[in-house]
This record gives C-alpha cells, structure tokens and sequence, in this order.
C-alpha cells in the first residue's frame, strides 16, 4: 500500500499538504465562517462521454459548496479500490482528478486509500468531503419563494443521465450524448458579483431538474409551473428519451443548476450566466405560482398544463 500511494497516487495529487504525509491535513485559518459537504461516487461505467468518475467527483463536490454561497478551498479523496483494478485505470482516474482540482482550483489536500476483495465492489468507488469559505450570504432558500418568482436552468438538462446509460448499454447514437460535468464554481461567483437577488439556487443532480422541482414546492407550499417548449434539451437527450422512454426533466444532471430570482429579475440573470462558459445556455423555463392542485405543473403540447409526478425510484441508477 505504501509503495502504490507513493508511486502511483501522490505524484498525479503532488501539492504542499500531501507532501506533509500526516494523518491529517494542516489547514490555515479562514476568517469566516465554514461550509463542507461529502459524497460518494460510483458512477458504471468509470468512463463516459464528457466525463469520469475523477472528474465528476471534484465537480460533484465543489458544486455542492459553490450553490451553498461558499468559495471551495480543500477537497479529500477516498479511493475504494476492487482487487483486480488496473493500474493503468487508476491512473487514468487519478490524472483527471489532478485536472478537475486544477481547473477549480481546489487541491486535494488528505485522503484514504482501501483495497477491497473481488466482487466487493465495482472496480472503484470515490468518495469525497470538500470544505469552502463562505463568502456571500447564501440564497434564502426554496421556503423563501413568492408567487411570481422566475425560474432558470443553465443549461440543457438530461444530459449526464442520458451519456452514461448510453456508454453503459453500448448504444449507437451519432453524435453520442455529453455529459454536462463540469464546475459551477464561477457562475456561482458570477451571480454574487452581480449582486442578483437569488431566492433559491440547487444543482440538479439525482432526480433532475423535476426532484428540485418538486423539494421546492414542498418547501415553499407554492406550485411551480413550467413551460416544455421553454425546456432547454440537445437533439441528443431527445431522441435517447424517446427512445428509452424517459422524460428528460426527471433526468441527472452533473453542471446544471436551477436558479430561482424575483420577478422581473430573469433577463439580467440570464445575461450574468450567459458570459460564463459552463452556463451559456441558460434560459428561463416557468415561475412560481399560488398553490394549486398540483405541486408542480408542465404545460406541454397543446397548451395543456399537466401535473408532474414526483420521481419514484431510480430509472438510471449508478449515474454519480
């Protein structure tokens, strides 16, 4: 174990922390207050279009704080590793973990490496706690919600669900769909910069943009309406739903988010994500209206205005 963590791991994670080789990492102090999240991934197939499991880890985990108002500092790595993994997998792995954390910048600055027998897990499982400094107020929250407030998405949604069940089955789609992986770490900062006045801010991982939909309106005793033809989905996910008969709203996401700000508030919101790569296709998708029959409405074709179920189970399970 010794020889794999200094041969194989810490040369791809090298940094001022892991060089101390402690038990724990030595931090400086923040002056403000603190935010961390954890999680765990073990995402089938390791690899897919537009991401990875290394990659959507760090992503996975700086989102959570980005959308918490909270500026990620410091990140730890757990490798659950299956008797058997490649070796070349894993440095694969840990080469886009030392890409992602890079991007963000975010160093990796403790971990924990275990090696499990075979057939005790799916080659590899990642799981990881990330730490931020808050450094603007978090967004009220979805019990904050009025009647009139707007929604926006910030990008088309259903898309990392749909390219990892469509490398996992080996279906034949050209252009195979992307996955939306990627860090909402700037487009956080963005909205903060711009002092927008967000009500509620979620990435919309499991469940997809209908799971948020849905918690928002339980919060908020509001119903929240959107519009289909105003839903932003690539030709790719379209088709891939069609097919497999799935509803993109209910569907994972990795680099989306759903933004909900006052009304009046959405043309500026929308211009403020637009300038940021990750986010340049945001649009607005409905508003929050009085309670009614429903906790959350789609108008869909026709003109008709049908009530969504809320998710039930896992139609794409082991996306994350």
């Amino acid at each position: 174990m010794r020889q794999l963590i200094r041969r194989r791991i810490m040369p791809s994670l090298d940094n001022e922390y892991l060089r101390l080789a402690g038990d724990a990492a030595l931090l400086p102090a923040c002056r403000g207050a603190l935010a961390m999240t954890t999680d765990s991934f073990v995402v089938s197939p390791l690899f897919f279009p537009g991401g990875d499991i290394g990659s959507l880890a760090v992503y996975g985990t700086v989102n959570d704080l980005a959308v918490a108002g909270a500026k990620p500092r410091w990140i730890s790595l757990a490798l659950i590793l299956e008797e058997g993994l490649e070796i070349a997998t894993l440095e694969r792995v840990l080469a886009s973990v030392a890409a992602a954390a890079k991007r963000v910048g975010v160093p990796v600055v403790t971990g924990d490496t275990k090696v499990v027998p075979r057939g005790a897990a799916d080659r590899l499982f990642i799981n990881t706690t990330g730490v931020g400094e808050i450094v603007a107020a978090a967004p009220a929250g979805p019990h904050a919600l009025q009647v009139g407030d707007e929604l926006i998405v910030t990008g088309p949604i259903g898309r990392h669900g749909i390219a990892v069940m469509v490398a996992r089955e080996g279906l034949e789609f050209d252009p195979p769909p992307q996955s939306d992986s990627a860090p909402l770490v700037e487009a956080a900062a963005a909205l903060q910069r711009a002092e927008i006045p967000v009500r509620a801010l979620r990435d919309a991982t499991r469940g997809g943009l209908g799971a948020v939909l849905h918690e928002w309106a339980e919060a908020s005793g509001k119903t929240l309406a959107i519009e289909e033809r105003l839903l932003p989905v690539t030709a790719e996910v379209r088709g891939a739903c069609e097919l497999l008969g799935l509803d993109p709203i209910h569907v994972a996401n990795e680099g989306t988010m759903v933004v909900a700000v006052p009304r009046g508030q959405a043309e500026q919101t929308i211009e403020v994500l637009r300038r940021v790569p990750e986010t340049a296709q945001s649009a607005r998708i409905g508003r929050v209206e009085a309670r009614g029959v429903a906790a959350v409405v789609v108008e869909r074709a026709a003109q008709q205005w049908i009530p969504l179920d809320e998710p039930v189970g896992a139609p794409l399970p082991r996306i994350c």
